[in-house]
């Protein structure tokens, strides 16, 4: 059992790095959408009329699109000051119930973003903006990454239960815990070695 979710979250996890692929590219994007306007605004004396509007969707559902591998690889925000100084026996199901807690958080997020979402959809709500968005656009792609990010939280707590109750504490540990120094040392390696690889192949 505990082989199956730890194939199921990495697969879960291959698609949120996809996912984080495409919201970096969409920040790209934005920068791109936002200079363009400001030359086009102070050169040419055109503007798309809807550039914080459409900006706005993009900085949202990029962050909505990048939660989940966010989690996957540990890169969140934790204060862990007294968690890392305890034994493993404590440490372990602490966090799990710490995980517990952010997919309570997750699920609230998503069903008040599918929540939000209906109530456009019903109404046929549109953005005040020159275009007239349908706010269901953005709004959609909002709540599939909120979805992500469940999910991502489910499979994490999934295997990390089945490796409290088989009494994997240290694989636990290394799922769950906090990102150590070596942890960004190896991350850093196989940037350089992944960089390597591109410019030998360039």
């Amino acid at each position: 059992m505990l082989s199956w979710a730890t194939r199921l979250r990495r697969g879960v996890a291959a698609v949120a790095t996809l996912m984080a692929l495409v919201a970096g590219w969409n920040y790209v994007a934005c920068a791109v959408f936002i200079t363009g306007d400001i030359v086009g605004r102070n050169v040419f004396g055109v503007s798309s009329a809807a550039t914080v509007e459409v900006t706005g969707y993009m900085l949202a559902c990029g962050i909505a699109w990048a939660l989940a591998h966010t989690l996957a690889r540990r890169a969140h925000i934790r204060v862990d000051v007294l968690v890392t100084r305890l034994p493993l026996k404590w440490r372990a199901p602490l966090h799990l119930f710490a995980l517990s807690l952010l997919a309570c958080f997750a699920a609230f997020a998503a069903w008040a973003g599918w929540e939000l979402y209906q109530e456009s959809a019903l109404f046929d709500a549109h953005d005040n903006s020159a275009l007239r968005i349908p706010m269901v656009i953005p709004q959609g792609i909002w709540v599939v990454g909120l979805a992500a990010f469940l999910v991502m939280t489910l499979v994490l707590l999934l295997e990390g239960a089945l490796a409290l109750v088989t009494g994997q504490g240290a694989q636990l540990d290394r799922l769950l815990g906090s990102r150590t120094i070596d942890d960004e040392a190896e991350e850093a390696l196989e940037a350089v070695s992944m960089a390597r690889k591109g410019g030998s192949q360039a």
